[in-house]
Order: C-alpha cells, then sequence, then structure tokens
C-alpha cells in the first residue's frame, strides 16, 4: 500500500492508502460533501503521479 493525497474536489488534501499494483487505480470514497450527498468521489492518478478529483457519483450510480 501506498499513501497518497488527493487533489481537488470535496476530499482536497485528504491522505488515503492506495494499492499502487491495482490495474485499475481509480478509488471511489464516500463523500457527504460532494455533489451527490452520501454518494461517492471519484479519483484517479494523473500523469503528473498526484491523485485528481474526477467527478462525484450519486449513491444510486454504485
Amino acid at each position: 500500500m501506498t499513501e497518497v493525497e488527493l487533489h481537488g474536489g470535496p476530499l482536497d488534501g485528504m491522505r488515503v492508502d492506495v494499492d499502487a499494483d491495482d490495474p485499475d487505480p481509480w478509488i471511489a470514497i464516500i463523500s457527504d460533501g460532494g455533489q451527490h450527498p452520501g454518494g461517492r468521489s471519484l479519483y484517479a492518478p494523473a500523469d503528473s503521479g498526484v491523485w485528481r478529483w474526477v467527478r462525484d457519483l450519486p449513491p444510486e450510480a454504485l
């Protein structure tokens, strides 16, 4: 596991553990502060190595 800092979106600055060997490294974290309370905020690694916010997902999209 590797700890990364999230950039942008409702979880900006949060640090989370990710599996660096995961072939699909996106993460979706439950977030009440996003566009869809109770949904998830989706983050993915950028080419620069930082983890950037992609979008918020409503609860029914899970």
